[in-house]
């Protein structure tokens, strides 16, 4: 089992200007599981940083994946063809080929549970390998 993380949670906990700042980095850190980050989303991260904070956040991240705390997932051929599947399918939800790159990751790796703060994309979503993820932090978690 491992929580696979989306670009939202990634980041929030790095930004601790982030309104889910806390729930995020708690989640993070109390993970007992090893932590996944699908390739695409260090662009998006990337991006954000880069954006709003400073370049020495960026290479704290990477010092951490260095170090062992994250595990970054690379897409497979096989990932491909699955992202392109889903943003035909869910060409009306504008879902771009990052959530759809964490998807073919989530299924892949056979895990129930998602990091996530895009709800609105993620619970349309449906998976091969179960009905629906869990969705986290989730939305009781008091911020």
């Amino acid at each position: 089992m491992a929580l696979v993380l989306d670009t939202g949670p990634l980041y929030a906990s790095l930004d601790r200007s982030d309104q889910d700042h806390r729930a995020c980095r708690a989640l993070i850190e109390e993970a007992d599981e090893p932590r996944v980050i699908p390739a695409p989303v260090l662009v998006e991260v990337d991006y954000w940083i880069h954006r709003r904070l400073h370049p020495g956040v960026l290479l704290g991240l990477l010092d951490d994946i260095v170090a062992g705390a994250y595990r970054v997932e690379d897409l497979q051929p096989d990932d491909y063809r699955r992202v392109r599947e889903l943003t035909d399918r869910y060409a009306d939800q504008d879902l771009g080929f990052v959530d759809a790159a964490v998807l073919a990751v989530v299924e892949r790796l056979g895990e129930t549970r998602l990091a996530t703060l895009d709800h609105r994309h993620f619970a349309v979503l449906r998976p091969r390998h179960v009905d629906a993820l869990l969705l986290l932090p989730s939305a009781e978690v008091d911020q």
